[in-house]
């Protein structure tokens, strides 16, 4: 099992030196994985399921906060929880991905993609609520696309991006980045297996549900002429998680733990986040961290 941490920049905020602290203590201590989430514009009355979301909440861009917080690292990987795919054009982001991905080392690992929830959000980045989970599914083939591509350019003719003959560099490290899908809808499960490297539910669901989504995803692979054992398989965990939770994750497939501090007092969020590593005797990198 490899155990990520998310760095909730709505409840934590977006000081530069708080945000160096933690991802340097997450490196530090022997997480996997950092995870910073994504909304890119919020409305008074936005809500996600029965919650409502305060419009004042400071997300910041999971991109920028992500290439931050590799300056103050050397090791670990970095994650998107999640990036939402269908306010971004493929071309522009295919660009700003890679970026990170050099300057990080290679690091860029764990982007995982969600197609979002609110109408609101959707019209204020100019994007058809209805349409978003076809645009994410060009997006990703579009994201592919550019970074296989040569110094001749590729082309496209879709639903939504028509590219003629574009070039886009630098190219990711090893030319490619993986690309994880997150969701808690059946559609979501099936994107994961036909399109994506992992699988990364979110949601309230029973563990029946839980159980029938990865069986689609893993059967939407196999269906795809996909390595269905090749899906990796994340989901959230809990910073006070005992090792009863994870054997019984571990016996559901997943194969990766994403948790977060319950404070955000950086003092307590350490003491959390030390405990958890000595709970579960976390690997430190090896190598000095500048």
């Amino acid at each position: 099992m490899k155990f990520g941490i998310s760095y909730s920049t709505p409840h934590f905020g977006v000081d530069p030196d708080n945000l160096t602290r933690f991802a340097r203590d997450a490196e530090d201590l022997g997480f996997e994985s950092l995870y910073v989430p994504e909304h890119v514009a919020l409305h008074p009355g936005a809500k996600i399921g029965p919650m409502e979301l305060d419009p004042a909440l400071p997300y910041g861009d999971p991109l920028e906060c992500l290439t931050f917080a590799a300056a103050g690292t050397r090791h670990i990987l970095l994650g998107t929880g999640v990036l939402l795919l269908p306010y971004h054009h493929p071309v522009v982001l295919a660009k700003r991905l890679a970026t990170v991905d050099l300057l990080s080392g290679g690091r860029l690992r764990l982007l995982t993609i969600g197609v979002g929830a609110l109408p609101g959000e959707a019209a204020a980045a100019g994007v058809d609520f209805a349409t978003r989970g076809r645009r994410a599914d060009e997006a990703i083939d579009v994201l592919r696309l550019l970074w296989a591509g040569g110094a001749d350019g590729v082309s496209h003719a879709g639903e939504f991006f028509t590219l003629d003959a574009v070039c886009s560099f630098p190219k990711p490290v090893g030319g490619d980045l993986p690309i994880h899908v997150g969701g808690s809808s059946a559609p979501a499960a099936r994107r994961a297996g036909r399109r994506g490297d992992g699988f990364f539910p979110g949601g309230l669901l029973t563990p029946d549900e839980r159980r029938r989504q990865f069986e689609l995803a893993r059967a939407a692979a196999m269906e795809a002429g996909r390595d269905s054992d090749a899906l990796q398989y994340t989901r959230w965990g809990s910073i006070g998680m005992s090792e009863v939770d994870v054997e019984r994750f571990a016996r559901e497939g997943v194969t990766r733990l994403v948790v977060s501090p319950a404070t955000a007092d950086p003092v307590a969020q350490r003491a959390e986040m030390a405990a958890f590593a000595e709970r579960f005797a976390l690997v430190r990198p090896v190598g000095p961290v500048e």
